[in-house]
């Protein structure tokens, strides 16, 4: 990110202000809004900012800017229409390590102001880092219609009862627990219909009933999806930002963790071929022990956590165990990508069915029911399948199937670098052979793949 997002306490700090125009104006009321100690440095004084002096208790110096005028001050403003007068605040404040903000020129600025939600004590920002404010407005009245005024009640009532609740409740997991439970259940609820009073002694009763002991925490088997971080479901998002811990593989990309709980623990795990990070019984087994830690845990797979994701041996371990989980389904690969390749895996001119397989390999066989594979108007999808591609379609062409039947093979699908590379049966072995193919892949087989140049709607960055 090109600016970090920090907020800065300004609360009796001295803040300085060039320029004195409407402009300036504004900048002047959101330093006012934070108590901020304002003095104000311009030739000319305009009627909008003379009408701020007394209720901003600005200092006003009707004056030119001159470097030893920054001497003291925590950040400065530069408000002015005079080119020269902005670089020369820019300049002198860099040189004294004071922040700067230089009003539509982001080039001289070290912070600029961000698109402000006022929800005291609970703020938010957007920015877009100088590149398009108006659109940061737009995005903040979007923000701003979804979270009602009174969220700052609630955060003032969370202020009220922090140190109450830090001491009756020890094990920061199981604090943040009961906070979350608090924000959002009947307690906040109370406090957005204005009963602030009844909210108060709700919260005390719920922190009576509290017990200050870990008891077991829970798992949610999560499914990520095929790759693309806009197609998780609102649940599995909702879960994967109360979590404590997401235990994830290889096939869940970087784009999705990042939507975690920024302070959770993050445990990879992944299994590649002949490269496992953790056997599956010890991933079974690492998900109870977080569980009867008092974690809650976020098990992340790529696609859906029941088809070919093992989800099934992990719940087993669970229930033998006692402890409770979620299973949150995600969009299958096979439907992710063959629908961002332009390929219906259904289609009545082509195929009257749809047979998911897994093609990995173990002791260099693969032991699928080929001849009923091998049988027309269906489509085929391959799960894992790109070591073995040639021995599969090699299979499929002794067992009947016509040596140009359509196949495609689908790199990282539904992502940006999503690939799609079609040839037959007879050719796609030799045509993938030279190519730098990185997984995960899928593979698609039967006559709907003729449709893909047809239907290709989605550009990636390896269109085809």
């Amino acid at each position: 990110m090109d600016y970090f997002p920090v907020f800065v306490k300004l609360k009796d700090q001295d803040c300085l202000v060039v320029g004195a125009g409407e402009i300036a104006a504004r900048k002047i009321e959101l330093l006012a809004r934070a108590g901020a100690r304002i003095t104000v440095i311009a030739e000319k004084i305009s009627p909008a900012v003379s009408s701020l002096e007394a209720s901003c208790h600005l200092n006003l110096l009707q004056k030119s800017f001159i470097p030893a005028d920054l001497r003291g001050f925590r950040l400065v403003v530069s408000a002015t229409d005079n080119k020269e007068t902005n670089q020369l605040v820019a300049k002198t404040a860099e040189e004294q390590n004071i922040l700067v903000n230089v009003v539509d020129n982001p080039e001289l600025c070290s912070f600029i102001f961000p698109a402000i939600i006022d929800r005291s004590p609970i703020i938010a920002a957007v920015s877009s880092g100088g590149a398009a404010p108006v659109l940061a407005r737009l995005l903040r009245a979007k923000i701003e219609s979804i979270i009602p005024p009174a969220y700052g009640q609630l955060a003032r009532l969370a202020e009220k009862f922090r140190t109450v609740v830090k001491q009756h409740i020890k094990e920061p997991a199981q604090r943040r627990i009961f906070w979350e439970n608090i924000f959002q259940g009947s307690v906040a609820e109370l406090v957005f219909s204005g009963k602030k009073q009844e909210a108060e002694r709700q919260l005390q009763q719920t922190l009576i009933k509290q017990k200050d002991s870990i008891g077991f925490g829970e798992v949610y088997l999560v499914g990520a999806g095929p790759g693309a971080p806009d197609l998780l479901t609102f649940r599995a998002l909702r879960l994967m930002q109360q979590a404590d811990v997401v235990v994830y593989d290889h096939l869940v990309s970087p784009e999705i963790l990042d939507l975690a709980r920024r302070d959770s623990e993050k445990i990879y795990v992944g299994k590649q071929r002949e490269k496992h990070t953790l056997p599956q019984e010890s991933i079974n087994t690492l998900l109870a022990d977080l569980a009867k830690a008092g974690k809650r845990v976020v098990r992340l797979k790529g696609g859906d956590p029941f088809i070919f994701g093992r989800g099934g041996e992990e719940i087993e371990t669970l229930m033998q165990q006692g402890i409770n989980f979620q299973v949150v389904p995600g969009i299958t690969a096979a439907s992710g990508c063959a629908t961002y390749a332009g390929i219906p895996l259904t289609h009545r001119d082509h195929a009257q069915s749809c047979t998911f397989v897994t093609g990995h390999l173990k002791d260099n066989s693969i032991n699928l029911n080929w001849t009923q594979l091998a049988a027309p108007n269906q489509t085929i999808v391959i799960y894992m399948g790109l070591v073995g591609l040639e021995k599969i379609c090699q299979s499929l062409i002794a067992h009947g199937s016509p040596k140009n039947l359509p196949v495609a093979l689908v790199q990282q699908g539904t992502t940006t670098h999503q690939r799609v590379i079609t040839g037959t049966l007879e050719t796609l072995p030799v045509i993938i052979a030279g190519l730098n193919i990185k997984p995960p892949t899928l593979i698609i087989i039967g006559t709907v793949v003729t449709l893909h140049d047809k239907l290709n709607w989605f550009q990636s960055s390896h269109a085809d």
